[in-house]
């Protein structure tokens, strides 16, 4: 599935391929909280690096989030340097993936049969989980893949 998406601003637009479109799993993570977090908790695609195309690149800044040990993470979090829009995560541990941001896509994305919690050891108290019957909840992070989860759903593409 093609997704499109922008910054709130409009100065940056990107296209991505996503054979994982459906956004199932909301982070409760500090970074994800803290950089993208809408409702206490962020969202990520995932999709194919090689298909990205960035109109705009001149105004995206990147963020390497510090870890709780104090050490830096190796994703790169790109956002637009003029307003702020959380846009994607790049990691070169992972090279071929890229993980748009669901709050930055413009493309209707299809309603996921189920939501899986992760890291919900790190949820402020203010944050209510709103965990359904037939969820899944971790308070680190998930038995399953992103991609794993879309095949386990018959949903890979």
């Amino acid at each position: 599935m093609q997704l499109e998406g922008s910054c709130h601003c409009g100065a940056v637009r990107f296209r991505v391929e996503a054979r994982a479109p459906v956004p199932f799993m909301r982070c409760y993570c500090s970074i994800c909280r803290k950089t993208a977090g809408t409702g206490g908790f962020g969202i990520n695609l995932g999709a194919d690096r090689a298909t990205l195309q960035v109109d705009g690149e001149e105004h995206l800044s990147v963020y390497r989030a510090r870890r709780e040990d104090g050490s830096r993470s190796t994703g790169q979090r790109h956002f637009c340097r003029h307003c702020g829009s959380a846009l994607w995560l790049w990691d070169p541990t992972w090279p071929d993936l890229v993980h748009p941001h669901a709050g930055a896509i413009d493309t209707a994305l299809p309603t996921p049969p189920s939501v899986t919690h992760i890291m919900l050891g790190s949820k402020p108290a203010w944050v209510e989980a709103h965990v359904q019957a037939g969820d899944a909840s971790f308070d680190g992070y998930p038995d399953v893949s992103l991609a794993d989860w879309h095949r386990r759903h018959g949903l890979d593409g």
